[in-house]
C-alpha cells in the first residue's frame, strides 16, 4: 500500500520564567485572590537559570541530545543530576526568554508587542546573530517602535497591557487587540502570539534541519490548544497560515485542529490521509506552546521543596511526505480511535486505541517496539500528586497483553521496561501526546534500533464543558519495505471502499 512517510520532525524548547510568574494561570488566579500570598512570594526562589534549564536532562531528551533510553539511566531526581548539555539540539533548541520575547515582536502583525528600546536593540542583534532567525524578512520589526519604561508602565498600569519581564524587570508589554472584545483581550493575544511565536520556531528548525523547503510547503496543520479569532468567531483560526507566513511557505494553506490533548495525533492522521490520497504532497504538522500551562503545578513543586521545573514552552514541526522507499511509513490501515461509544474506563480507552488498530495490522502489542502515550515528565506531575503518566499507561498496555495471552503475568514489568519509556515533555498539554518521541523513532527505525512503534494521543474532551467523552487517536510508524511510491494509491481507495461496505453490510444485518 501507498503509505506516506514522516520525513523529519524538530523540537524547540524556551524557558519562561517572566511568563510563568505573570501568565502561567496558577499564577494570575493566585494574584486574583491574593497578591501577597504565600506562594507568589516564594515561587521566584524556585526559579532555574537558563544554564540549569539547558542542563536539564528531560529538555536536552526532548531537543535530541541524548535519547529516552539514556535518560533512563540517568538517577532521579533529574534535576539535581545535570547533563552537559548544549542549547542547540540534534532535533531542536531550547532559547532563552529574552530573545523570544524579541521573536514575539517579529512575527505580531498589529504592533501588540511594545518592547523598551534598549533591551529591544539587544535582542535585536541577539536574533540577527541566531543562525535560523537571522533571515527574516520580519526582523526588521525590532529597528521600529521602541517603548520607554515610562510608557510601557503606563499601558500595563491604565490600558490592561500584559507586563513582559526578563530577569525580574519589565521590558515591555501586549496591548489589547480591541477596546471590550475579550477575544482579544492582552491577555488572549499574549498566549496567541506566544503561541505562533513558539510554532515559527519549530517550523524554522524543520526547515533548517531537513531538506524541506519553504516554498514545497503544501499543507500546515496547526495543533495547539491556543485558539484566535474575535468575538463573533472566537474560535474561527488561522495559526497554521499565520505560521507559514513567517516562515515563507508561499505555496501553502492550511488550518488549525483542535482536540485538547489528542490534537496532534489527530493532525498527523489528517497530514496522513492528504499525503496518501495526493490531495498535498508536503504536509507540515506543527504545534505552538501554551503560556496558561506555565508553573501549572508550582504550588506542589514549592511546597515539596523542587525547582519550578514548567518553566519551559515547548512546541515541534513534522513533515509528512509521499513513500520515498527510505524513511518510516506512517500505517493508516491501522489508526486507533476512541469512538464515541468505545466507553470511558482506562481499559476500554487503552483497547480502541491499541489493541483495535493492532489486531487491523495483524500485531500483538510485543510486536510494537516503542509506546509513546502521554510523555510528560514524572517530575513534574508526581509533587502534584499525579504519578508517573507514562508509566502508568505502559502497566495498562502490559495488562492487556497479559489478558490477551500474549505474555505472561510475570512477564507484565519485562515488557513495560521493553517497550516503555520515561516521560521527558514538559506539560504543555498537547505536546506529551506522543509526538516528543517521533524525532528519536524515525532515527532508530532508520538505524536499524527497532522497526516499529505507536505513537498515542489522549485528550480530556469534558474539561470544555460540552461532553464527558475522552478522546483518543494512535498511529503506527514502522520501517520502509524500500518500496517508493507516490500519488493517489488506487489499490488502497479500493480496499477501503471494500471496508466500509463490509462494515455497511454488517450494520444492515443487525
Amino acid at each position: 500500500m501507498n503509505y506516506p512517510v514522516i520525513r523529519g520532525a524538530a523540537y524547540a524548547l524556551i524557558q519562561a520564567n517572566g511568563m510563568l510568574l505573570y501568565q502561567g494561570t496558577t499564577q494570575t488566579s493566585e494574584r486574583h485572590k491574593n497578591s501577597q500570598s504565600e506562594h507568589l512570594q516564594k515561587l521566584p526562589e524556585h526559579l532555574r537559570s537558563f544554564d540549569q534549564a539547558v542542563s536539564y536532562p528531560p529538555n536536552q531528551t526532548y531537543i535530541g541530545n541524548i535519547t529516552p533510553d539514556d535518560l533512563k539511566q540517568i538517577p532521579r531526581p533529574w534535576h539535581e543530576n545535570p547533563v552537559t548539555g548544549a542549547r542547540d539540539g540534534k532535533h531542536g533548541e531550547i532559547m532563552p526568554e529574552d530573545e523570544f520575547l524579541g521573536l514575539m515582536k517579529i512575527v505580531d502583525s498589529f504592533e501588540l508587542v511594545v518592547l523598551e528600546e534598549s533591551f529591544q536593540a539587544g535582542v535585536k542583534e541577539k536574533l540577527q546573530a541566531h543562525p535560523i532567525l537571522n533571515d527574516m524578512k520580519d526582523i526588521i520589526k525590532l529597528n521600529k517602535t521602541p517603548g520607554t519604561t515610562g510608557e510601557i508602565e503606563k499601558l500595563v498600569a491604565e490600558h490592561s497591557a500584559q507586563p513582559l519581564y526578563f530577569d525580574d524587570k519589565l521590558v515591555g508589554c501586549v496591548k489589547r487587540a480591541h477596546e471590550f472584545d475579550e477575544a482579544l483581550s492582552s491577555e488572549v493575544m499574549l498566549g496567541n502570539i506566544a503561541n505562533k511565536a513558539s510554532a515559527v520556531l519549530a517550523m524554522k528548525l524543520l526547515l533548517a534541519k531537513t531538506d524541506l523547503s519553504p516554498e514545497d510547503v503544501d499543507y500546515i496543520v496547526e495543533c495547539s490548544e491556543e485558539a484566535c479569532g474575535d468575538m463573533n468567531q472566537r474560535g474561527g483560526g488561522n495559526f497554521a497560515k499565520a505560521v507559514g507566513e513567517m516562515c515563507g511557505c508561499i505555496n501553502a494553506t492550511g488550518s488549525d485542529t483542535r482536540s485538547f490533548c489528542a490534537g496532534p495525533a489527530h493532525s498527523l492522521v489528517e497530514a496522513a490521509a492528504y499525503v496518501q490520497s495526493g490531495i498535498y504532497a508536503n504536509v507540515v504538522v506543527v504545534g505552538g506552546g501554551c503560556t496558561a500551562k506555565l508553573g501549572m503545578n508550582s504550588r506542589d513543586h514549592v511546597k515539596k521543596g523542587v525547582p519550578a521545573l514548567e518553566d519551559m514552552l515547548a512546541s515541534f514541526a513534522v513533515h509528512i511526505s509521499e513513500n520515498d522507499g527510505v524513511n518510516p511509513v506512517i500505517r493508516t490501515d491501522a489508526i486507533g480511535c476512541h469512538r464515541i461509544g468505545s466507553g470511558a474506563s482506562p481499559q476500554a480507552v487503552m483497547t480502541a486505541i491499541v489493541t483495535d488498530p493492532l489486531d487491523k495490522a495483524g500485531y500483538k502489542i510485543t510486536d510494537i517496539d516503542r509506546y509513546a502515550p502521554e510523555m510528560q515528565n514524572p517530575e513534574i506531575t508526581e509533587p502534584a500528586g499525579a504519578g508517573n503518566v507514562p508509566q502508568a499507561n505502559y502497566k495498562m498496555i502490559s495488562a492487556l497483553a497479559v489478558k490477551r495471552g500474549e505474555i505472561e503475568r510475570t512477564e507484565l514489568l519485562k515488557a513495560v521496561d521493553s517497550f516503555g519509556m520515561p516521560g521527558f515533555a514538559p506539560t504543555q498539554g498537547h505536546i506529551p501526546s506522543g509526538v516528543p518521541f517521533i524525532g528519536h523513532a524515525r532515527e532508530m527505525i532508520l538505524q536499524g534500533e527497532i522497526t516499529r512503534a505507536m505513537i498515542i494521543g489522549k485528550g480530556s474532551l469534558f474539561l470544555g464543558r460540552l461532553t464527558n467523552l475522552f478522546d483518543g487517536v494512535s498511529l503506527i510508524i514502522e520501517k520502509n519495505s524500500g518500496k517508493a511510491e507516490t500519488g493517489f494509491d488506487q489499490d488502497a481507495v479500493r480496499l477501503m471502499i471494500a471496508d466500509a461496505m463490509r462494515d455497511f453490510a454488517k450494520a444492515f444485518r443487525k
